[in-house]
């Protein structure tokens, strides 16, 4: 089974099912569609947490984004089909907008012209509040 860590700031969504994708550098090992993914916030921390019960892997695709000079994303290709509403991409992806993912992308990874990595989608997964 393999774990993902995300930023606080994406644990509420993950939790009501909103956000059922993430972008990741290449590793070793991601999930693979059809097996189980642990969703964790602050992983290998001493703030850790379980953002949810494990989630259903359904697709890991590569995934290409490009960048203008000033960290804007001026294009998103998934498996090498072009997205084509790339603000309902940013949307399902967590942010408010696509210049709200853009100034994410630049801040946490620097300004660049090309990400190339992996797109990983699950089940969306509601926590039960008791």
């Amino acid at each position: 089974m393999v774990a993902y860590s995300f930023k606080q700031r994406f644990a509420a969504q993950i939790a009501d099912g909103s956000k059922a994708q993430t972008v990741r550098a290449p590793r070793r090992r991601h999930a693979r569609p059809g097996e189980m993914i642990q969703l964790y916030a602050g992983m290998r921390s001493s703030n850790c947490v379980r953002i949810a019960p494990d989630a259903l892997c359904t697709s890991v695709e590569p995934i290409t984004i490009v960048f203008n000079s000033e960290g804007m994303i001026v294009g998103i290709w998934i498996d090498g089909a072009m997205v084509e509403d790339m603000d309902r991409f940013a949307l399902a992806d967590g942010f408010e907008s696509l210049a709200a993912m853009s100034e994410f992308w630049a801040t946490s990874h620097g300004l660049s012209r090309e990400f190339r990595g992996v797109l990983v989608r699950w089940v969306p997964v509601i926590r039960v509040q008791q």
